[in-house]
């Protein structure tokens, strides 16, 4: 028996079979509903009468600055090709060389957060509404709704993890082969019990690195901020701020399990320790999510100080009651005596 998991082979990234429709696009649109619906329980809890079009509107801005960010971020970032640079329009194009459907195939999560906030931003200060309140009662959400993005990353059998001995391991059915001529995959080949001739390409079982994420960085940090984060908030901003703290720090944990995008590897590279990309070899080896991820960190902490300091400096209006001063009392007239 295998001392790893196979890939459910009933798994297919397609709905229905002939049409262009994936389970990762319909996972966004289950994401996107959640964080509206939990958006508008918000709203009748705190008892905010507000316009329906202008919630809806408020969204619609919102995912088409997520899309816009998430695929150019992408694209940009995420590819070192180099090819969108001399030929952009390709960021949006659908199709493959072949001519093939293949939808817009690639998302940066933290390019898509980016695009969703200036959108989102924008619209509220179009329409006079309070940016941080609104912000606070959003994001509360959003980790709910992120969670079915990467069960769709899973059923997509994309952004697996990396190789592992550990029992956990899944053998994802179009993960990189790697060549048993390398010392470590041998290792890890004999230590699963796999087969192998020498020079031959094989695969090798990996963390669900998505499940991972969606476990942490989607369930975890949405328990976290809707049960207890939103209902201690001390200012408007805090939720906002506890979102990027929280995501960036598990995320960053996250990385260390998932494999990093290819021809990226490790931007910080500390270690003197030869490290290929598809196994975890030392803590000081960084990637570029944990790159933007600490970024993240750091501007949570930063804006969650300066809000404070703001909410701080506040004037606090203090409400007296009028006093009046007790009334003396008239000194009594005595009654004149009538002359007889």
């Amino acid at each position: 028996m295998p001392a790893y998991l196979y890939y459910p082979e009933w798994i297919s990234p397609v709905v229905i079979p002939g049409l262009p429709i994936r389970w990762y696009g319909l996972m966004y649109l289950v994401g996107f509903t959640i964080a509206y619906l939990l958006f508008r329980y918000q709203l009748r809890e705190r008892k905010i009468e507000v316009d329906h079009d202008t919630v809806l509107n408020l969204f619609f801005w919102g995912i088409i600055g997520l899309l816009l960010g998430a695929r150019i971020f992408a694209a940009l970032v995420y590819d070192p090709s180099g090819r969108y640079l001399t030929a952009p329009w390709l960021i949006f194009w659908p199709f493959d060389a072949d001519g093939q459907f293949t939808g817009l195939q690639g998302m940066s999560y933290h390019g898509g957060l980016l695009g969703a906030v200036i959108a989102a931003v924008i619209y509220l200060k179009r329409h006079k509404l309070n940016v941080l309140e609104w912000g606070d009662m959003i994001i509360a959400g959003v980790p709910l709704g992120f969670m079915f993005g990467r069960i769709g990353n899973f059923i997509n059998g994309e952004l697996y993890g990396r190789v592992t001995t550990a029992a956990i391991g899944m053998m994802f059915p179009h993960a990189r082969r790697l060549d048993t001529r390398n010392p470590w995959v041998a290792e890890i080949a004999d230590a699963h019990g796999i087969e192998y001739t020498t020079g031959e390409l094989i695969n090798l079982p990996r963390h669900p690195s998505q499940l991972y994420q969606a476990f942490l960085e989607g369930f975890t940090l949405w328990v976290v901020l809707w049960f207890f984060v939103r209902k201690r908030k001390p200012f408007h901003g805090f939720v906002l701020g506890s979102y990027l703290i929280g995501y960036g720090v598990l995320r960053f944990i996250a990385e260390y399990f998932r494999e990093p995008d290819e021809g990226l590897e490790f931007p910080i590279q500390l270690s003197s320790r030869p490290n290929p990309p598809e196994l975890f070899v030392s803590p000081l080896n960084i990637t570029t999510g944990q790159i933007l991820s600490g970024l993240m960190v750091i501007a949570g902490a930063g804006l969650l100080t300066l809000w404070w300091y703001r909410k701080k400096a506040e004037p606090t209006v203090q409400t007296f009651e009028a006093t009046m001063p007790p009334k003396t009392p008239k000194p009594r007239r005595k009654p004149k005596r009538r002359r007889k």
